[in-house]
């Protein structure tokens, strides 16, 4: 059985849980440490709402959560997440949360092809319901794509390079398995990074492109304010700067949403603000790292609605 450790569990929980008669939505279920510990915080009157893509994951919410009628749980797209709200008659909610990235159950499980540490097929979907394998895709991509997903998705500097092996390889054999992809890499990869596989880019980009994960975030982003109460939560737990970056710039733009001409004197009074952030944004502390070490990347922003 994988273990799963919650990252920042106590940190988002605390933020978000302001009521505890209150209505949330818990995006990103996962292997339900986050869900757990809110329901805990609630009262026989609160409601939570558990979304995950996985199967695998609403399986085990539906387990967890069988005798518990407070809790609804949705298989599907948290870019989805106001057409879910409204189907259960949760409109508007006292918080949301996301938790983006991989799980742990996920990534240890060779068989997602998630991991370049593991060899399995080359899968990469959050769902394995729906869409194409990451193998299928690169199967058909050409360079250009495949160049580009790798640059703007991983920030991989050796993009090119890395494409043009694919398509190379391809010609003769599918690419099909993580092992083959990770053999690939580093056949094109010229020098290695200090503490990082060379591998660790192409399979981010890889399986943020399969899954869409940034669209479904900035999707989801745009429903927030509407969806929560006055006085509502909304905390993103980030693990990588892509994903960072979009939830900095949208809560920075609900700070401030009106855009006015340089020098134009406005005052503050007439300033139109949707949200505002609370405290600095929250990293893991060394006991947290210590014990889990996929939780160094991650970074929680939290804001609330005003």
């Amino acid at each position: 059985m994988t273990c799963h450790e919650t990252v920042l569990l106590d940190e988002a929980v605390d933020a978000l849980v302001q009521k505890s008669d209150g209505s949330y939505v818990d995006c990103t279920y996962g292997r339900g440490g986050h869900s757990q510990e809110i329901a805990n915080h609630m009262s026989g009157l609160g409601k939570l709402m558990v979304i995950d893509k996985d199967p695998s994951a609403i399986a085990d919410a539906k387990l967890r959560f069988k005798d518990d009628d407070r809790i609804v749980v949705v298989h599907g797209s948290f870019s989805r997440l106001s057409e879910y709200v409204d189907d259960h008659n949760m409109r508007p909610v006292d918080g949301i949360l996301l938790d983006l990235g991989v799980s742990s159950p996920q990534l240890d499980e060779a068989g997602r092809g998630f991991s370049f540490l593991t060899d399995g097929p080359l899968d990469m979907r959050m769902d394995q319901t729906v869409g194409d394998t990451a193998s299928q895709w690169l199967a058909v991509a050409d360079e250009n794509d495949i160049t580009d997903v790798l640059r703007r998705y991983g920030e991989e500097k050796f993009a090119r390079r890395i494409a043009r092996k694919i398509i190379s390889i391809r010609r003769d054999v599918k690419i099909e398995t993580t092992s083959a992809l990770v053999e690939i890499i580093e056949s094109a990869v010229p020098r290695r990074e200090k503490h990082k596989h060379p591998a660790t880019r192409t399979f981010q980009a890889i399986r943020i492109h399969v899954n869409q994960e940034l669209k479904s975030l900035e999707d989801c982003l745009k429903d927030v304010v509407d969806l929560l109460v006055s006085g509502g939560r909304l905390v993103v737990i980030s693990f990588h700067s892509l994903e960072d970056r979009i939830v900095k710039r949208f809560i920075r733009r609900m700070e401030r949403d009106d855009i006015y001409p340089a020098r134009l004197p406005i005052r503050e009074a007439e300033i139109k603000r949707h949200l505002k952030s609370i405290g600095k944004p929250i990293k893991p502390g060394a006991d947290e790292i210590a014990r889990n070490r996929r939780s160094r990347s991650s970074i929680m922003r939290v804001a609330e609605k005003l």
